[in-house]
């Protein structure tokens, strides 16, 4: 589970950090819509692959004690 905090901590980070770099500022050629819906975009796939990552690593854990159990 930490792999998982930690890759989803870097890429919010990542995109904090392309998001200052892109900040329209006084820009009016820039729609603020479409500045704020990117960023929402990018954090939800964010957050959808951390649900992604969350649920195989259960069920690898999951196939992983059945394999155990059935063994012995």
């Amino acid at each position: 589970m930490k792999k998982i905090n930690i890759t989803s901590a870097v890429l919010l980070i990542y995109l904090l950090v392309m998001s200052v770099i892109g900040w329209p500022g006084n820009k009016p050629e820039i729609g603020w819509t479409q500045y704020c819906l990117v960023i929402g975009l990018t954090s939800g796939a964010i957050f959808l692959l951390r649900y992604v990552q969350i649920k195989r690593f259960k069920s690898r854990e999951k196939v992983k004690n059945e394999r155990k159990n059935g063994e012995n």
